[in-house]
């Protein structure tokens, strides 16, 4: 945001020229506006909402990232919040009064309608990451035997208290889920036409209970705006669009990647995360990594006597471990990935475990030639391996084959271990398959250099 356009604004409010906010305010989208005034303080923010018609008011607010709501919701009076929070979609109303102080929240509920607060408590009540917690109410419903001509001038009523209108969904007797159909195919169709003839029978849908990833793959799978969302009786509850799976994939994909650095996700933009959260979001897995990283220490020193007769050992450690290392991360990656895109369930270990055993003994070969040639080369222009330099750079290829294959087999399968276990598979984080190959890949290099070194270096 620039500094000199939020002077300009608050120059305005301190002037009292809300004609002129409110030109200002028609020239963009609510989202940029959030964006711009974002930065600002609480009172000069509800000030400036104070300015704009209440329907872009409410627009504006819902685009704030939801700190920013949530501390200008606790500055707000009253009446004022209530208003806002009447103006935002179910989903985004449910999730900013979970975020509530109780008090500022106990002020507001007398202010809410009825219909609100049953709203939001039933969208409330739902587990976080399921469909449930995600859908909105706002959707458009029609009748089987209504005309084209019917459902159109239906759609036109409700339109204003709508999330979309593109998707119409057609319910039977007890509220039922029994077709859907398309603004387009209404508008295209004769006025006489029947919604039954024009719907599409059974469409696709969801449960409340189905995770929140599945529904993005669904929606993804089946290039739909909306999915509708239906109770175990198949009568429908809500609907979930596109817009809200976008920001859905967005914070799963943050999360993943979080995780996958070796960290619990953070649940709050970087900026906004306080030091005490920052700290404990981080320190468990780090300390965690670290005592798993002790285990080097004990291998090392379990093959001490070996480094002490030959120390030209120890200087290609490094080399064989964290080749191993990157070859399990990108394996876990691989394998991560392709489960949340469901390409991967647990029924598929035994493919992936032979996959990536003859994948991981190719890479391992070939790096297993490269460390080769470059002990032999390296002895040829600066000679320091001694006369056993050839058992040695076999000893380093013959390593590298071993450890890259077992990192790659490690980690493919953690994250099947995970899942199986109920836990989340981005948490076969980079630097746990890192630590988990350092240690057994001392192992496998010491252990090749005792089998192949025997009676020469050791």
């Amino acid at each position: 945001m620039n500094p000199i356009l939020i002077q300009e604004i608050r120059f305005h409010l301190a002037r009292g020229d809300k004609k002129v906010i409110q030109e200002f305010a028609e020239d963009f989208h609510p989202a940029m506006l959030a964006e711009f005034v974002g930065p600002m303080n609480a009172p000069d923010l509800a000030s400036f909402l104070q300015c704009l018609p209440p329907l872009q008011r409410g627009e504006v607010f819902s685009y704030l990232e939801v700190p920013v709501q949530v501390n200008l919701a606790h500055s707000m009076r009253r009446d004022q919040l209530a208003e806002l929070v009447t103006n935002m979609s179910p989903d985004e109303r449910a999730d900013l009064v979970k975020k509530l102080k109780e008090e500022t929240l106990e002020a507001l509920w007398p202010a809410l309608a009825w219909a609100e607060r049953e709203d939001i408590r039933r969208l409330s009540g739902y587990a976080e990451g399921t469909a449930g917690a995600v859908m909105t109410t706002d959707y458009v419903t029609l009748l089987p035997n209504q005309t084209a001509r019917e459902a159109i001038d239906s759609i036109r009523r409700e339109a204003p208290d709508r999330e979309t209108i593109y998707y119409a969904y057609v319910l039977g007797q007890d509220r039922e889920l029994i077709g859907s159909t398309s603004l387009k195919d209404l508008i295209l169709a004769r006025p006489e036409t029947k919604v039954e003839e024009l719907m599409v029978p059974n469409p696709i849908s969801v449960r409340l209970s189905d995770d929140k990833e599945q529904v993005a793959i669904t929606i993804g799978k089946y290039d739909l705006l909306a999915i509708p969302v239906v109770d175990d009786d198949g009568r429908i509850v809500g609907i979930i669009t596109v817009d809200d799976i976008v920001d859905v994939v967005q914070d799963e994909a943050t999360e993943d990647m979080q995780k996958a650095g070796g960290m619990m996700a953070l649940d709050d933009p970087y900026l906004n995360t306080t030091f005490k959260r920052m700290f404990s979001k981080r320190a468990g897995w780090l300390a965690t990594l670290f005592v798993g990283e002790m285990l080097t220490a004990t291998a090392m020193g379990y093959f001490e006597g070996e480094i002490a007769k030959a120390v030209v050992l120890a200087l290609f450690v490094p080399l064989i471990i964290s080749s191993g290392g990157n070859a399990g991360s990108q394996a876990s990656t691989l394998v991560i990935r392709a489960m949340a895109l469901g390409e991967v369930t647990l029924r598929d270990w035994w493919k992936v475990f032979w996959r990536e055993l003859s994948v991981g003994f190719v890479l391992g070969g070939l790096l297993g030639v490269i460390g080769f040639s470059r002990v032999v080369i390296w002895q040829s222009i600066y000679p320091m391996y001694g006369e056993h330099y050839m058992l040695i750079a076999l000893t380093v290829m013959t390593s590298l084959i071993g450890v890259v294959t077992f990192g790659t087999l490690a980690g493919s399968l953690l994250p099947f271990v995970l899942r199986r276990f109920g836990m989340d598979p981005a948490s076969a984080s980079a630097p746990f398959v890192a630590t988990l190959v350092d240690v057994t890949g001392l192992i496998i290099y010491f252990g090749s250099a005792m089998l192949l070194l025997r009676g020469t270096l050791l």
